[in-house]
């Protein structure tokens, strides 16, 4: 399984913008797609955002139009742009790989075989 170390996340005031990284252990190859989920106190994880190996992606709609994924392969790095911000986007975030993946992107939790430990976002009004 590849490792992956999450790192970014803080506090920010509600409007504003933050950038969450993931590094990962070993290369990503085409075959994986990339997501970042997010778990907010007392409620189940869910999906936020995926990459395929193609670049194409998919977003959850509570973040469509201002979160963006992306993926520098040479980096072995994962991003999650954020930004608007609002309180509502408190929780903590996790990025997951799919290694058997080819671009059928999903964001249903069960469907990922490696996760990050996580890093807290926390919005202020």
């Amino acid at each position: 399984q590849v490792q992956l170390v999450e790192s970014g996340g803080g506090s920010v005031q509600a409007g504003g913008s933050q950038r969450l990284s993931c590094a990962a252990s070993s290369s990503i190859y085409d075959s994986y797609c990339m997501g970042w989920f997010l778990q907010a106190p007392g409620k189940e994880r869910e999906g936020v955002a995926v990459i395929g190996g193609d670049g194409s992606t998919t977003y959850g709609d509570s973040v469509k139009g201002r979160f963006t994924i992306s993926l520098d392969n040479a980096k072995k790095t994962l991003y999650l742009q954020m930004k608007s911000l609002t309180p509502d986007d408190t929780a903590v975030y996790y990025c997951a790989a799919r290694r058997r993946c080819w671009n059928r992107r999903s964001l249903v939790v069960s469907d990922y075989d490696s996760w990050g430990q996580g890093t807290q976002v926390t919005v202020s009004s």
